[in-house]
């Protein structure tokens, strides 16, 4: 069997979710990482659409790190694979998926942002897109990942960041939980300026108490940046947004 099928296999035994036929199953290799992603390219001279997946699986009901982070939700898998654009790209966070020899639980716990996992994001955005201009899609902390790729890397040509129940200030979201600080991460509230430079939109859930709008309007301030989704929790209530980023060009 191939790798492509194996893939698609593991995709779908693991969440139920349906790989339409044009996506093509790629690892991209990075100098630390090896990152999984689902691709479709139909125009290599337009837009790319990438979505960021968030922290994944990281940890158990008992708070413990998992062993492997693989996401179990389908937010934004479903998200992605719906998008009609001409290039449409999933791509996971390291250790997703795929394992590299590197990999460790501190890589999806005080380390998910962390100077090598924010490096290999941008080569993996950078190997798929060039210099053709991109979208941003990111998921809770995939928004931070997004943030940081954009704001702290001179070589892509970011068009708009859109994020879904963002993790913007880890910091911030670490002390609103009382949770230990995520002390070996980048956190893109020492690039805010640069980040505020670039066109975005941040959609929020009512009722989402992992990512409480709150924490996003204190970082992204006034000036309608912001939309609330009304009854969307951190995980589910987003489909009527899913036609507005679908249609983002």
């Amino acid at each position: 069997m191939t790798k492509w099928l194996l893939m698609l296999v593991f995709l779908a035994g693991c969440s139920g979710v349906s790989v339409p036929p044009e996506y093509v199953y790629e690892e991209i290799p990075t100098r630390v990482f090896k990152l999984a992603s689902w691709q479709k390219i139909t125009d290599p001279d337009g837009v790319y659409k990438i979505y960021i997946e968030g922290d994944g699986h990281a940890f158990n009901a008992r708070g413990r790190a998992m062993a492997d982070p693989t996401p179990k939700g389908t937010f934004m898998r479903e998200l992605a694979f719906g998008d009609g654009s001409p290039n449409v790209v999933y791509l996971a966070r390291p250790c997703q998926y795929v394992q590299s020899p590197v990999c460790s639980k501190r890589h999806w716990t005080s380390a998910r942002f962390a100077p090598e996992i924010i490096n290999a994001e941008y080569e993996a955005v950078k190997r798929i897109a060039g210099d053709k201009p991109v979208i941003l899609i990111g998921f809770s902390g995939g928004a931070q990942v997004a943030g940081l790729i954009a704001a702290t890397k001179p070589g892509l040509n970011v068009k708009k960041i859109i994020t879904v129940a963002g993790n913007l200030d880890h910091l911030a979201w670490t002390e609103y939980h009382r949770l230990p600080p995520l002390n070996e991460s980048m956190n893109l509230e020492s690039y805010r300026r640069r980040f505020a430079a670039i066109p975005q939109i941040h959609y929020v859930g009512t009722k989402d108490t992992v990512m409480p709008p709150a924490l996003v309007r204190e970082f992204v301030g006034s000036g309608g940046l912001v939309v609330e989704v009304a009854g969307a929790g951190h995980n589910s209530g987003w489909d009527e947004i899913f036609p507005l980023i679908w249609g983002e060009k």
